[in-house]
């Protein structure tokens, strides 16, 4: 039981950043845009924020730069793809990439240089066997990660705002004939999106490995991706997956320190290959998968035509 509480804590921090982007990257696609450039944005978030945590000495403001900095790469792919009609597939996969050599171009001043590690606790509870280790001395993000896990639900389901977002992921015509404006509730799905990818970024840089290391979101962008189709766009599954995919990337580590006599290069690959197997069997019923997808999602709408 005393090593289960360690186990546990881990598992819940390396799945945190895996549920921000994956319900920011939700909300982008439940209003019909597919957005590939997770990766990119969560490494630029990730380096914006550690720079300004080391000049600020304040991770609130390092977080609030990554939420930016993802923010305003969904902007311009937003203008890219809402406003001038790019392929929607083909601009986030630049995006990534652009990200991706940005960031490492930004932070080349910051190449191990690491910050303290952030404690906290929540007042007696800590104290609870197992749980209290486990659970209840977290960072605060993985508490406002969980309460917008429950925001965004009950968005979706109980409001008039979150009924218009998803019908203009089922239908856009409909909704622009209705008098919404498509353009602008896809602009700000996008630009939610792009925070919560930059606090994920921002997380991975400030809380889950206080240091700043090229590409050390590794994969977690698409991984994201592969998320909100393995929870079939809905939060709650979005959730229990990120959990699941962290809970593994922590056994693989453990696994290690342990000296299980496999290769360390088969058990790092254990996280995306648990990935690329729930997507097979996903993908085997592809009914189930097209009852729940947006129809929208990936194509493009003009308003003038």
């Amino acid at each position: 039981m005393d090593a289960l509480a360690p186990l546990i804590a881990s598992a819940v921090n390396a799945g945190t950043p895996l549920m921000l982007a994956a319900l920011g990257l939700l909300i982008n696609e439940k209003a019909g845009v597919i957005n590939l450039g997770s990766e990119g944005m969560m490494l630029v978030a990730a380096v914006m924020g550690f720079a300004v945590t080391v000049h600020t000495d304040s991770a609130v403001l390092g977080f609030g730069a990554g939420a930016l900095a993802g923010m305003a790469m969904a902007g311009f792919f937003a203008w890219l793809t809402v406003w001038l009609g790019a392929n929607q597939v083909a601009t986030g996969l630049a995006l990534s990439l652009f990200g991706v050599g940005a960031s490492a171009y930004i932070g080349i001043d910051y190449v191990g240089s690491s910050l303290n590690a952030m404690k906290f606790s929540i007042p007696y509870l800590e104290h609870i066997p197992v749980l209290g280790p486990a659970i209840f001395q977290q960072h605060p993000m993985v508490y406002l990660s969980l309460l917008l896990c429950a925001g965004i639900v009950w968005f979706l389901n109980r409001t008039r705002a979150g009924l218009i977002l998803r019908s203009v992921g089922e239908s856009p015509s409909s909704a622009h004939s209705l008098g919404y404006d498509v353009r602008r509730i896809r602009l700000g799905a996008l630009l939610f999106g792009g925070a919560c990818c930059g606090l994920a970024g921002a997380f991975m840089s400030l809380v889950y490995t206080p240091m700043w290391v090229e590409g050390m979101v590794a994969g977690r962008g698409w991984i994201a991706l592969a998320l909100t189709t393995f929870a079939t766009w809905r939060p709650i599954r979005v959730l229990i997956g990120a959990y699941l995919f962290g809970g593994i990337t922590i056994l693989t580590y453990h696994m290690q320190a342990l000296g299980v006599p496999i290769a360390s290069q088969l058990l790092s690959m254990l996280p995306y290959l648990a990935t690329i197997l729930v997507l097979v069997l996903i993908s085997r019923n592809a009914n189930w998968i097209r009852l729940n997808m947006p129809a929208s999602l990936g194509k493009n709408f003009n308003p003038n035509t």
